[in-house]
């Protein structure tokens, strides 16, 4: 017996690290170190900080990953892997410095996995973020033929005094929403239940195919729709912080939705009073609610529905933040307020 007979292909990996050498390289920051191959990856902290804090983040993609396996498209679930990890550490004030990956599969596909890293690549580069290393496990007998899993780590770095944490937030500041791409990487165990199991307008059947075209979606099928990657807040806020706009608090707006997310931003004695109608709910939302007869205090229970982030201003700076997204090429929309409570939502829909 050998390893390879066992299921393992140590040549498949090297083959594996070749290809990817690359995309790796194109993320560099001037403060890494050595480069791929090594035990460990090694960055400096930018030069300018007084007393920098590391922050640091971690998630995953979830069961989106089974739609990306059953279409075998493997070029946006990557940018989400990164985007869950660095607009999480964003929401401190952070920028983030570095990402590492871990993926584990049944069976090294070189080319599949490749696929992959390139998405895990382009969303470091979109975050100017270092794609500093990672680990492959090839694990037979663990996972099914054609399955993987994936699994990212990022760290950034903040001025102490510049962290966000609430303190700052005051009453009658406003919460601008920053819209998503859709569903960004949350409630897909929901999403795939929907699909598969549905009835039909007809009645005659239920589930739908990945490749079906709902009218609602606009000539997007099924599976293109779902598959869009999270957004990532990362550099237009960063900028928007670096031309001046005062942001007192950030929200990144991923499982449970507004309600669990927003409030986490605040500081004591605050709560938020927010209003859906003064936002834009994407057609994928509406598609889901309607064919999975799924109320709607489910759905923003459930869904970002169509605000991925959310920063709180000044009152006297919240057009000047709206429009700065939205040439950012983010929409951008004033949904509400901080008010005085203990740390509630208000103004969504309630059972």
């Amino acid at each position: 017996m050998d390893y390879k007979e066992a299921g393992v292909d140590v040549e498949a990996g090297r083959d594996f690290v070749h290809r990817i050498r690359s995309l790796v390289d194109g993320t560099r920051r001037p403060e890494v170190l050595g480069g791929l191959g090594g035990f460990s990856g090694f960055c400096q902290i930018p030069q300018g900080y007084r007393e920098p804090v590391l922050v640091s983040g971690t998630d995953g993609v979830g069961t989106k990953l089974k739609i990306a396996q059953a279409l075998n498209r493997h070029d946006t679930v990557g940018i989400d892997l990164v985007a869950m990890c660095v607009n999480d550490v964003l929401t401190s004030g952070a920028e983030p410095l570095f990402f590492l990956d871990y993926l584990a599969t049944s069976k090294l596909e070189p080319a599949q996995l490749a696929q992959v890293v390139e998405g895990i690549a382009n969303g470091c580069r979109q975050a100017n973020c270092a794609l500093l290393g990672g680990e492959t496990a090839e694990m037979p007998g663990f996972y099914a033929p054609g399955e993987y899993d994936l699994a990212g780590f990022c760290v950034g770095v903040v001025e102490k005094q510049a962290i966000l944490d609430g303190s700052h937030i005051q009453i009658g500041d406003v919460v601008i929403g920053l819209a998503s791409q859709g569903v960004h990487s949350n409630g897909y165990s929901l999403v795939r239940r929907i699909v598969d199991e549905a009835p039909r307008c007809d009645r005659t059947q239920s589930g739908y195919g990945w490749d079906e075209r709902p009218p609602i979606l606009g000539g997007e099928t099924l599976g293109e729709a779902l598959l869009k990657p999270t957004r990532l807040y990362v550099q237009p806020i960063l900028q928007a912080r670096q031309a001046g706009l005062t942001i007192r608090g950030m929200a990144h707006i991923t499982g449970g939705g507004l309600p669990e997310n927003l409030p986490r931003c605040l500081g004591q004695g605050q709560a938020i009073q927010i209003d859906p109608e003064r936002w834009q709910i994407l057609p994928i939302f509406q598609w889901l609610a309607e064919a999975g007869t799924v109320p709607l205090p489910e759905m923003f229970n459930t869904f970002n529905m169509g605000l991925g982030f959310a920063v709180i201003v000044p009152l006297e700076e919240a057009d000047q933040a709206v429009n700065w997204f939205t040439q950012q090429g983010v929409l951008a929309y004033a949904v509400g307020s901080i008010v005085a409570g203990a740390g509630e939502l208000l103004g969504l829909p309630v059972v």
